[in-house]
């Protein structure tokens, strides 16, 4: 054996550096957290023109209304799923924001929706687009761009100053010329679930976005300063979960005239006033919330 090790040292030496580099590309792909961009201490510091409440707001299990902003939520049953529908209006787009885990963009950055949103006290959240899991793709939130490298044919969310909404193309326009057309938030996972009110998934989406039914997250607009947030269970005895199709029918249903589906599966949660709605489960039997890089929130 020693004979051996003398006359292949270099093959066994080899290996073994090649066994490490692979262990180690898989810690900083999966494990290692790299910060590339902390962001400010107080990342919800309020934009300029954003006031407090004057009074304080009617708070309920399922509402909240202050002078800006107002929120129903409602539990609907459907496809043998439960299903959970914030109904949210507000006085201006300011209070529609997003989030990143530990204050910073970068990768392996993540944190469950419910220690984020206690960190930018949202009044509500649900989980983003887990912009941590990809290498290429537009992440830009409250107007900053983070990453402009566009994957091809897809379609991301990209919501303006104004809060609406539209649909567009990474690789027909970059990051720079949405942000210069003002806007200020992308969302990048999808598809697309409803454009005019009409619903838009197609048979090639159901296929590639796994057609099974599963926890699912989405956000839609009805009109000016009115959106949806939809997150559905699945994977239990309790909820099958929604196909994509199913998802779609049901924004459409609620009135959405743009809706947009996020990252969804184990990931799928929402959070109001501090404490977890729905059920998150990834495999069906721990029920528990996968820690996710982003959210998207209401609050000031």
């Amino acid at each position: 054996m020693r004979r051996f090790f003398i006359e292949h040292w270099w093959a066994v030496g080899y290996g073994c550096l090649l066994t490490a580099f692979t262990v180690y590309l898989m810690l900083d792909t999966f494990w290692i957290a790299r910060i590339y961009h902390a962001l400010p201490q107080g990342q919800s510091a309020q934009p300029s023109g954003v006031q407090q409440p004057a009074t304080a707001p009617l708070l309920t299990d399922t509402s909240y209304t202050d002078e800006n902003i107002t929120i129903t939520l409602t539990q609907y049953r459907q496809h043998d799923t439960d299903v959970y529908v914030a109904d949210v209006r507000l006085s201006s787009a300011k209070y529609l924001k997003t989030a990143f885990s530990q204050n910073a963009y970068g990768r392996n950055l993540t944190a469950k929706t419910s220690e984020t949103a206690a960190e930018v006290g949202a009044i509500l959240a649900i989980n983003g687009d887990y912009y941590g899991a990809q290498e290429k793709d537009y992440v830009l939130r409250n107007g900053t761009i983070y990453r402009n490298t566009p994957v091809s044919g897809r379609e991301d969310l990209a919501i303006d100053a104004n809060g609406s909404f539209k649909i567009i193309t990474e690789d027909e326009t970059t990051a720079e010329e949405l942000l210069s057309d003002g806007v200020v938030q992308v969302l990048s996972f999808g598809p697309t679930l409803v454009v005019e009110g009409s619903v838009a998934v197609t048979e090639e989406d159901e296929v590639g976005k796994a057609k099974a039914s599963n926890p699912r997250t989405a956000i839609g607009i009805v009109d000016a300063l009115h959106y949806l947030f939809v997150v559905s269970d699945g994977r239990t005895e309790q909820s099958a979960g929604l196909t994509l199709a199913e998802l779609a029918t049901l924004m459409v249903s609620l009135g959405a005239t743009t809706a947009y589906n996020l990252d969804g599966g184990g990931s799928s949660t929402m959070v109001f006033n501090g404490e977890v709605i729905n059920t998150p489960t990834t495999n069906g039997r721990t029920i528990q919330e996968r820690s996710v890089s982003d959210i998207v929130y209401i609050g000031y």
